[in-house]
């Protein structure tokens, strides 16, 4: 602030020393009125030699500016930079603690542009456009200062137009902001539309959608071009319109001014200097109007980001959360009910009451739908159950703290994320710095029956998989997976259609990494395919969000029930692929 100051009080020298140059260029020898009333006029002496002085001090008051713009100037993008970053990582740190419902309601691309666009659309506000307002209005009041020490009359009348310029201000700055907030929003939206086709290039092809996708994304980006052209349009009007009546103002003040140089009341200096220092006066306010535009477009964005920043967490840890032992006795649901919200109230999951012993291995079965999946979720907490309570060792999981909690559970699902790194850090994570050695990975990536295609690859373990781990097939990377879980080394895992989308090889050395997993762990396995669930310990059965059996295979199968019925009927559709394969044979 004080090198912003210093900027402006230097401006304003320079524009106090067009009064000698002009009073010289005059024939005028007495000192000017303004200078003595500033008590300048000792400091520049009349004659020739005033104009050798002040050729000087022009080139040292420009000098001296510069060097307080440029500090100023670094200083303002120190800041913004700082405030930024810290911005980034509050943001990212508060929506990776986000339950997994706020991902569902908060789509990715938009949670990414407030990372990125929003994120820097404030930064500009701060760095730049804070900056050059604070500068701009530091330089107005100086030449206003200016202008009140010339003639202070003259000065008051120009002051008349404040109210006007106001009012249009204020109106212009609503409106700029209610259509740089809804451009903001349709570029969000336009974005959306481009990473879910593009993410699915294969469906999109698969059913020559091409046309439709380009279609969708050319009525959101019209969309987004409508809005731009409303904010652009009150952006370019609001400084003709100000300038307008800023000139109209002007015109009318410069009129008053002649009567004053026939009057003799001003000299041709001080008049030269009122007249440029006026207009210096209107450069403030009309760029003031431009960034205005800037100003509202990081405010806009800001009100996004708090926005974000304020939603609650609904899954944290409460003020008494205790530790969690490692796991040793059972996991216990206890008259569980699960609805999402948000408009989706129906239970999922309603009344369910069973008992996973430590070292057993249950396998929950039911057709699509029945509540299997959100049902293990709520295990490691990614959602809270609406009645009822989940236990671990008798603890209830909400009264436990999550990081013990989610650190004795490992988790393999039917679709892998693998991250655009090499294969050893994908094996290694969620092991960062306990277990994450070299001869760690290999180890766990072995049991997995991972190392030998590993191996393979052209950097081994420092080949980078590509964005989702697109370089691997299905079955490698589910056992990169595997290996990753391994690795973890927790005793609970949960296995979600960990084989349902592979071919009948890649399912066969899978389920064999996989019993090398399960080996002295507590599992729960959802399963597609029944065959693979025979050796649990006991089974669940799943209708409609409800327990409908628990057995072992052969006990339900004994009971000709729910199972017996889904078993019956999955066995009898691959005999007849079977029949199929043979014929076409």
């Amino acid at each position: 602030m004080v090198l912003m100051i210093a900027t402006g009080l230097f401006e304003g020298a320079t524009r106090l020393l067009i009064i000698p140059i002009f009073n010289q260029l005059g024939g005028i020898k007495e000192q000017s009125s303004v200078l003595q009333r500033l008590h300048l006029d000792h400091y520049l002496p009349s004659g020739e030699s005033s104009l050798t002085m002040v050729a000087f001090l022009l080139v040292g008051f420009t000098l001296a500016k510069g060097i307080a713009e440029y500090f100023s100037s670094f200083s303002m993008s120190y800041i913004g930079q700082h405030v930024i970053a810290d911005i980034r990582a509050s943001l990212y740190d508060h929506v990776m603690r986000q339950a997994a419902k706020f991902f569902a309601l908060h789509p990715t691309n938009s949670l990414t542009a407030h990372l990125m666009s929003d994120a820097a659309l404030i930064e500009r506000s701060v760095s730049d456009t804070l900056r050059d307002m604070l500068r701009e209005s530091v330089s107005l009041v100086v030449f206003l200062t200016l202008l009140f020490g010339i003639n202070w009359k003259l000065a008051a009348a120009m002051l008349l137009i404040a109210p006007p310029v106001a009012y249009l201000t204020t109106n212009f700055n609503k409106k700029l902001r209610h259509y740089v907030n809804s451009r903001q929003q349709s570029g969000a939206e336009m974005l959306d539309v481009a990473q879910e086709a593009i993410s699915s290039q294969r469906v999109v092809k698969a059913f020559g959608m091409e046309p439709y996708e380009s279609k969708r994304f050319a009525a959101a980006a019209r969309k987004q071009m409508r809005d731009q052209l409303r904010a652009m349009r009150i952006y370019f009007v609001s400084p003709i319109v100000l300038e307008m009546v800023g000139v109209v103002a002007i015109a009318a003040l410069l009129i008053y001014v002649n009567q004053y140089i026939k009057a003799g009341q001003m000299t041709l200096g001080d008049f030269a200097t009122f007249v440029v220092t006026m207009f210096s006066a209107y450069d403030p306010i009309r760029r003031l109007s431009r960034l205005q535009h800037d100003l509202q477009q990081g405010l806009a964005s800001a009100s996004r980001i708090f926005k974000v920043l304020d939603t609650d967490l609904e899954m944290r840890d409460k003020p008494n959360a205790v530790a969690l032992p490692r796991f040793q006795k059972s996991i216990e649901f206890r008259d569980v009910s699960f609805s999402y919200g948000a408009g989706f109230d129906i239970p999922v999951v309603e009344d369910l009451s069973f008992t996973v012993r430590a070292g057993e291995m249950i396998a929950i079965v039911g057709q699509s739908g029945a509540g299997k999946s959100t049902l293990t979720n709520l295990i490691p907490r990614f959602y809270d159950v609406t009645k009822g309570a989940v236990l671990v060792d008798g603890s209830d999981v909400r009264d436990v703290k999550l990081v013990d909690l989610r650190s004795q559970i490992a988790m393999v699902t039917q679709e892998v994320n693998l991250f655009n790194d090499t294969v050893r850090a994908n094996i290694a994570y969620g092991a960062f710095g306990r277990n994450d050695s070299d001869a760690s990975v290999k180890t766990a990536a072995t049991a997995a029956l991972a190392d030998e295609f590993i191996r393979k690859l052209p950097q081994g373990y420092d080949t980078v998989v590509g964005e989702r781990g697109l370089i691997l097939s299905g079955g490698q990377r589910q056992r990169i997976a595997i290996a990753r879980a391994i690795l973890k080394d927790a005793p609970i895992l949960i296995l979600d259609e960990a084989t349902s989308a592979l071919d009948t090889e890649s399912e066969v050395l899978v389920q064999q990494a996989l019993n090398n997993l399960m080996e002295g762990r507590t599992t729960i396995v959802i399963a597609h395919r029944l065959s693979t669930i025979r050796r649990a310990d006991r089974i669940v059965v799943m209708d409609a969000g409800r327990i409908a059996e628990i057995g072992s295979h052969h006990e339900l199968m004994a009971r000709n029930g729910i199972y017996r019925k889904l078993y019956d009927l999955q066995f009898a559709e691959e005999d007849i692929d079977s029949v199929q394969l043979t014929v076409n044979s």
